[in-house]
């Protein structure tokens, strides 16, 4: 080899060094950077005439896996999903509760009957008549703060749809255009690379919402499909169309019309529906599952729960005083049979002082023209007897034979199986969300140790491509001076 050609040699080693080391410090400072994947230079010799001339440096890449990454990304999907279902159903169970003690609604049952049966033995006792209407109120006020809580949620999950569904709106437009300005570069280049790192945080966002595939294209471009095979990037990226619900109440339905659906391109990609493009996990089969059916079902047994002590202590034979079929210490204020009872029950007019009534009818009957014994007990015994007798159910879901407050604590049971069952499915996919992240991780992560003995191995060959060039130099300087 010629000294002009060990010094071009050299020199090509040098700048390849030069951007080994560059990609490394890169690497080492994106360590903790979300979605970034480990660079490194692709290397290739220089030939010239057929012979060795150095090295060049031909291009860039990322130690991306997209199997692992696929996989990763579905359970991300199912991870969101989990998420948002365990920590609803965490919010109903303990707004339940299943300790007397507690501030839940089988808590003020629980309260509500201890107090009848105190008025029972003290029926004289105004103190005794006035904690018991209390204790009555505290029932009311938790059955219609569950049911307004119902609403709430299902607004709620109505209008995250609805953000979610701008969210991937925008991240499907970001994937066109990161597409378009992929194709126009090298892919071997590091900005390539970048390009391709904010891709992939893209598709990211968009799994948390629904689980999708990637499809590669032709110059680095990828489709979007859902995992169902439906486009959302084909090309030209597509657009979700849902319409958010200005109110809500109890008897508002998807299947009714009052609801919206999830679609694109006409297509029904509403999770549950009866179509074959309906989404199956993510935020928006949690969302929608919420929306649509666990918080209208959860409502109908609050429904029921109310239903039941409206009617146990509404019975004809417990007060003679009262008009038959007319309502007693509970009423319905709405319209009898619609949904939403737990959300109307109260206390009758005629018995609560705050509503113009007479606290002594909790007594004497709701009927009473006048104040009746003071020792009669008959009507407030009746009471008890009828919340405390096992009638049976068999309605939303609610099956078996129960009193007024065991039927609180089958209802507060439910859901609290359905909290456990909920939480075991997140721990399971969460398990396997870390499992898999860590395997992609230790494929495509950055380990900042293995980087520290790459730069030093490139410290050493730049050492040694300038040593060769020094070298090369003295000898020009030698021959110059024969």
């Amino acid at each position: 080899m010629s000294i002009s050609h060990a010094i071009n040699a050299a020199q090509s080693g040098l700048k390849v060094s030069g951007l080994r080391a560059d990609i490394v410090a890169t690497n080492v400072a994106n360590a903790s950077t979300p979605g970034y994947v480990r660079r490194s230079v692709l290397l290739g010799e220089t030939l010239v005439g057929g012979r060795t001339s150095g090295v060049t440096a031909t291009g860039v890449t990322r130690s991306a896996d997209a199997a692992l990454t696929a996989e990763r990304r579905t359970l991300s999907s199912d991870v969101a999903q989990a998420s948002l279902m365990s920590s609803t159903w965490q919010v109903l169970s303990s707004r339940l509760g299943d300790d007397a003690e507690g501030t839940g609604l089988f808590s003020k049952f629980s309260k509500f009957e201890a107090a009848l049966s105190a008025s029972v033995t003290s029926p004289e006792s105004g103190t005794q008549l006035a904690a018991l209407l209390d204790s009555a109120n505290a029932v009311v006020a938790e059955l219609n703060s569950l049911s307004k809580l119902v609403s709430q949620q299902r607004s709620e999950a109505d209008r995250e749809i609805a953000d979610g569904v701008n969210v991937v709106n925008k991240a499907l437009k970001q994937i066109e255009e990161l597409n378009g300005l992929l194709v126009g570069v090298d892919g071997s280049t590091s900005q390539a690379a970048a390009l391709m790192d904010e891709r992939q945080r893209t598709l990211d966002v968009i799994a948390e919402y629904l689980p999708i595939e990637v499809v590669p294209r032709a110059g680095g471009a990828i489709d979007v499909i859902t995992v169902e095979g439906v486009y959302l990037v084909a090309g030209k990226a597509k657009q979700l169309e849902f319409s958010p619900a200005n109110s809500f109440g109890a008897d508002m339905t998807l299947d009714s019309g009052t609801l919206s659906g999830l679609t694109i391109d006409g297509q029904n990609l509403t999770p549950g529906a009866s179509s074959y493009a309906a989404v199956s996990s993510g935020m928006f089969g949690a969302l929608f599952t919420l929306r649509d059916t666990d918080l209208p079902a959860f409502g109908t047994q609050l429904d029921t729960v109310a239903n039941d002590l409206v009617t146990r202590l509404s019975n004809d034979s417990i007060d003679p005083t009262k008009t038959p079929g007319d309502f007693g210490l509970f009423v319905d204020t709405g319209t009898p049979g619609a949904p939403g009872l737990a959300g109307r029950i109260d206390i009758n007019a005629l018995i609560d002082p705050s509503q113009g009534g007479s606290l002594w009818r909790l007594r004497d009957g709701v009927g009473a023209a006048v104040e009746g014994p003071p020792g009669d007990n008959s009507i407030l015994s009746a009471m008890s007897d009828a919340f405390t007798k096992i009638q049976s159910i068999d309605s939303n879901g609610i099956q078996g034979s129960f009193s007024a407050a065991e039927l609180v604590a089958h209802v507060a049971s439910i859901t609290g199986q359905s909290r456990i069952s909920h939480e075991s499915v997140l721990s399971s996919a969460s398990t396997q969300h870390d499992l898999l992240m860590e395997a992609e991780l230790s494929e495509t992560g950055v380990d900042i140790d293995s980087q520290m003995q790459d730069l030093l191995s490139i410290e050493q060959a730049y050492a040694a491509n300038a040593r060769v060039i020094e070298i090369a130099n003295q000898m020009m300087q030698k021959l110059m001076d024969i």
